[in-house]
């Protein structure tokens, strides 16, 4: 039996990929709710791949609004911003 090419289309009852969400927060509170659920052990196999799959979608989404921020921290710092002191 000829093994099935990773192009195979995911079968009908694959559920569809959850769009990202539209926050920070709002992903690593999924992402936090996901690793929860993982960790209980209570998951068929199936339900665990899936959610598998989607935290590392949400894990990947986090690193890169993390690194946006920190590059927009690095170009504010670039140009001479200093510590604000009372005066």
């Amino acid at each position: 039996m000829p093994k099935p090419s990773p192009t195979t289309p995911a079968s009908p009852d694959a559920p569809q990929a959850a769009p990202l969400p539209a926050s920070y927060e709002a992903g690593l509170q999924e992402l936090e709710q996901l690793v929860a659920e993982l960790e209980s052990g209570q998951l068929p196999l199936d339900q665990l791949l899936g959610s598998y799959q989607r935290g590392a979608a949400l894990l990947a989404f986090c690193r890169e609004r993390l690194q946006a921020v920190e590059d927009q921290i690095k170009v504010l710092d670039a140009n001479g911003l200093r510590a604000w002191t009372a005066e």
